[in-house]
């Protein structure tokens, strides 16, 4: 559930603002409403962060023992920086050096000294590199020298004055000699430079807990910067300063406010929020349904504070999801070891949540390989008897496989699954929406939707599914549904206290209010990814199978398991996709919509217990 808040105004005296703040941050409840906000004091840190954290960088790739270390990290923040600087200068220089030795190696060790000298003694020797044809058609009167050729150019000098139309070869600054000793000297500063980095890595722990400070010194100056001020006056000889900071905390905690507000002298103000306010979301449910956390955190998705809290029904729906599309128990088994091994590695210092998460997600793609009898993508006559005789007949492989009538059944049956999910989740959001809107005209426009959505699954099963469907004489019911569910969401959708504002509302919205039907047929075919991603990945582990197969029973059987495990683990990253793209996309966007949730929020992060690195 979404946690309610509370508007808050603290006034303290300008004298007390920063141990005020400090007194805050020690509380960690109050989430402070963010503004763009500046000033000296915060720039300085920012500017040290932003260094620290590039030299942090700069040293991460270094595997080394890492050492406490009592040394300025300001100083060692800096000398990272500088060589760092030193190391782009030198490998620019390097870069330069060696384009100018290729380009200058054909005409061998010279130095370009020697042409200038001669050059000042009237003796003006001009290299140039031609092509055969501006070679051959040079004036009878120029006097050129040559020195070498090869299958494209004429390298020579030409004597005295330059050739007309031709560029000249740009003399190098060194001689080729000096290049190479100069690269050379490069490559063993560069060197020095890699191992002295090499040392300074054994100090990163420093740097990291330097980046806790600032992170913290920043979100202070940032909370300072964000109080406004005033001065009061007093009718003395001096005015009193003011501040005041304003901010959310959850509804629960305000009496801890309160009693910090009377012990510390601040004028506090807790008000409800108004509709204009940006309220930060802070979600409170069970263990179990906060398994979801891990993935909506990962996503960045929150619902708005005004919206509502679907993190069970996110978690449900996911699980049955993430089992259909990976579909195979001999996965699930693997998945379970992982999370076995994962959890037993981290069971001394507490069991991540998305651990947890992913056992229960191995459960569920456990039991869809057991109730379809999917194991590794093998050929369900090779499986034991025990396995062929627990899975569920109407949506197993083991029916499939008795024919081409046994398998388009089969291929109905998840097909209607599929469909019927749909039913039940979208189904699930319009009745949560009218319990929602119970002292509302709007509920009619929420059984209009529901409505609409069993008319509409109905046509689904009618047009697509089988001709045995269509035996069943469904079809006028379904678009009697469909026609009073469009009246109903046609005339109530836009209640706001007056019905007739809300018949023009879609009136003037008429074309998005008729494309609503064919959005409720589109959201329900949506769901036939499920059937297809799964069928996908058993065709790919099929497939694997028979390729692998021929090699296990000879010398190649190193091959075999080479493919076997290449082709089985690619199946597995991309099943891993496909829950992402289409198990994520069900429930964010399908769902999500016929509930009216946008994921416009934010997360409540309270002063004082949000800095992280």
């Amino acid at each position: 559930m979404i946690v309610p808040m509370k508007k808050i105004s603290i006034v303290v005296m300008d004298k007390t603002r920063d141990a005020s703040l400090a007194k805050l941050r020690d509380l960690g409840l109050l989430h402070i409403e963010s503004h763009p906000v500046t000033s000296n004091s915060l720039s300085k840190q920012l500017d040290r962060k932003a260094k620290a954290e590039t030299a942090l960088g700069l040293l991460r790739s270094y595997k080394i023992a890492e050492t406490d270390s009592k040394a300025s990290v300001s100083d060692l923040v800096t000398e990272v920086l500088g060589m760092d600087n030193e190391k782009k200068t030198l490998q620019e220089q390097l870069t330069f050096l060696g384009k100018e030795e290729s380009r200058v190696e054909k005409w061998g060790n010279f130095n370009p000294t020697d042409l200038k000298e001669l050059a000042k003694q009237g003796l003006s020797l001009i290299p140039y590199e031609l092509p055969y044809k501006a070679y051959e058609s040079l004036d009878k009167e120029q006097r050129f020298i040559i020195l070498f050729r090869d299958k494209v150019k004429v390298y020579g000098v030409a004597l005295d004055h330059e050739i007309a139309g031709e560029t000249p070869f740009a003399l190098p600054e060194k001689s080729l000699s000096e290049m190479r000793r100069a690269i050379k000297n490069i490559q063993t500063t560069l060197s020095d430079i890699e191992k002295h980095f090499a040392t300074l890595a054994a100090h990163k722990k420093s740097i990291e807990d330097e980046l806790k400070t600032l992170a913290q010194n920043i979100e202070f100056e940032t909370a300072k910067a964000s109080m406004d001020s005033l001065s009061v006056s007093t009718g003395a000889s001096s005015d009193i300063g003011i501040s005041w900071l304003i901010g959310f905390a959850p509804k629960d905690d305000v009496g801890v406010l309160k009693r910090a507000a009377a012990e510390n002298g601040w004028a506090l103000a807790i008000a409800d929020p108004s509709e204009e306010d940006a309220v930060p979301t802070l979600l409170k449910n069970n263990k179990l349904t906060s398994l979801i956390y891990p993935l909506t955190d990962f996503l960045e998705v929150v619902p708005g504070y005004r919206e509502i809290d679907i993190s069970g029904w996110f978690l449900l729906f996911f699980c049955i999801f993430f089992g259909m599309i990976f579909g195979d128990a001999g996965y699930g088994v693997i998945l379970g070891i992982i999370t076995l091994i994962g959890i037993a590695k981290t069971s001394a210092k507490g069991v991540p949540a998305a651990l947890k998460m992913l056992g229960l997600l191995t459960l569920s793609n456990i039991a869809w390989g057991v109730i379809t009898c999917t194991w590794f993508g093998i050929d369900t006559a090779k499986l034991p008897e025990v396995l062929q005789s627990i899975s569920l007949p109407v949506l197993s492989s083991v029916e499939s496989a008795k024919g081409v009538a046994q398998k388009a059944i089969v291929d109905q049956n998840l097909q209607i699954f599929c469909f019927s999910l749909a039913l039940l989740q979208l189904g699930i959001a319009h009745i949560k929406g009218f319990f929602r809107n119970i002292m509302s005209l709007k509920l009619f426009a929420e059984l209009g939707s529901l409505a609409m959505l069993i008319g509409m699954f109905n046509l689904v099963l009618f047009l697509v599914v089988s001709n045995s469907y269509r035996q069943i004489p469904l079809l006028p019911a379904s678009l009697y549904l469909l026609g009073g569910g469009f009246f109903l969401t046609f005339v109530f959708a836009g209640y706001e206290g007056n019905l007739g504002q809300s018949i023009l509302y879609s009136f003037r919205n008429i074309i998005s209010v008729v494309l609503g039907i064919t959005n409720v047929f589109s959201d329900i075919m949506s769901y036939i990814r499920l059937w297809a991603v799964g069928l996908a990945g058993a065709s790919i582990s099929s497939t694997v199978n028979t390729m692998a197969g021929p090699l296990l029973g000879n010398f190649l059987i190193f091959m075999g398991i080479i493919l076997l495990v290449f082709g089985h683990g690619l199946n597995v990253i991309l099943n891993v996709l496909s829950v992402l793209v289409h198990g994520v996309r069900l429930n964010t966007l399908e769902f999500s919509g016929h509930l009216g949730l946008t994921w416009s929020g934010f997360v409540y992060k309270p002063f004082g217990k949000t800095v992280k690195i």
